[in-house]
């Protein structure tokens, strides 16, 4: 089973291409989701335990209020992942087993921070996805809540588009509408077709 992962910074289209793959018939396995629901269950004592007054009413990390202790503080942020990480390749491992058991030719990891993580060593190929700058920032500081500050700090953080493409297997442009990247992935999935000389669909 080829392990396809897709990655791309903040505001690039990601959950989108994410979900034109899923389109495509691959299973796809969403990182951030996956620490969506650790947040809401095992994960949440844990964390409240390293960054105390983190949780909300209903005992799950609040990701404001976490996010607010932890960007900017580089040593903070690596305490979580530390705590995080390792779960989410629990729950990384189990989808991989479980498409591999269903037969399943190839298999998404959405991993918003591959490159950066390391993550390239768990996968077979790398999707980024990518637009251009200016398209990026009104996309992100359209999002409620949102400010330059903590677009600029999330940027921080990231491994400059230039060089996620620059390490690439492949890139899905999402700045010339849905359309257009539809139409990259469905090249992707006929390329991947060849390679594993199997037909990629559910």
């Amino acid at each position: 089973m080829i392990r396809l992962g897709l990655t791309g910074s903040i505001g690039m289209g990601k959950s989108t291409t994410a979900a034109m793959f899923r389109d495509e018939g691959l299973p796809v396995h969403d990182a951030d989701a996956a620490v969506h629901q650790l947040y809401r269950g095992r994960a949440a004592p844990r964390v409240e335990a390293l960054f105390p007054g983190v949780l909300d009413g209903d005992g799950a990390v609040d990701r404001a209020r976490l996010g607010a202790r932890v960007l900017g503080d580089p040593a903070a942020l690596k305490r979580l992942e530390a705590l995080v990480h390792p779960m989410v390749r629990e729950e990384e491992a189990a989808f991989l087993a479980e498409a591999e058991a269903a037969g399943a030719p190839a298999a998404v990891l959405d991993i918003p921070l591959l490159f950066e993580t390391g993550g390239e060593s768990r996968v077979d190929r790398v999707v980024v996805v990518s637009a251009p700058a200016s398209v990026q920032r009104e996309r992100v500081l359209a999002r409620p809540g949102m400010t330059v500050d903590r677009f600029e700090a999330i940027l921080a953080q990231q491994m400059p588009d230039a060089e996620k493409q620059r390490r690439a297997d492949f890139v899905v442009e999402t700045g010339e509408g849905l359309a257009h990247a539809r139409r990259q992935v469905a090249a992707i999935v006929r390329q991947l077709r060849g390679e594993g000389g199997a037909a990629l669909s559910s």
